[in-house]
């Protein structure tokens, strides 16, 4: 096998624009592509810098069923800070609570798309 990494997660939402401004405004990831493609619009979102990226996959685009996506983790390095900061914007967080491999919390998008933060335990 000659897999190198992963392209892209579909994330099924109901909004685009509202999604984008959750994935943008809320959790700081940048729009690495947005343009309308047949059968609708192609709209990608990542972290600064990150390989795999988010596909906001609207209603037009796949067939997805919105807030399907589950156990997406995305890791941070102060899981309490982006926490309280989801929290502040108004987004239900669940933890954080320690875990063998690090500190962890869950949280769902506006659509309900399942996502997890993790600080890794150093050596884990």
């Amino acid at each position: 096998m000659t897999i190198t990494h992963a392209s892209f997660v579909t994330l099924p939402v109901t909004d685009q624009d509202r999604a984008l401004r959750f994935y943008t405004d809320v959790l700081g990831f940048e729009v690495v592509v947005d343009r309308q493609m047949p059968p609708g619009r192609w709209l990608q979102v990542a972290p600064k810098g990150a390989q795999t990226v988010f596909t906001l996959s609207g209603p037009d685009m796949g067939g997805f069923e919105p807030g399907s996506a589950r156990g997406i983790m995305l890791v941070t390095t102060d899981v309490d800070a982006d926490c309280a900061r989801l929290t502040a914007a108004g987004t239900a967080v669940q933890g954080p609570d320690d875990v063998p491999w690090g500190r962890m919390a869950s949280f769902t998008d506006p659509d309900g798309n399942g996502l997890m933060l993790l600080t890794e335990k150093e050596g884990f």
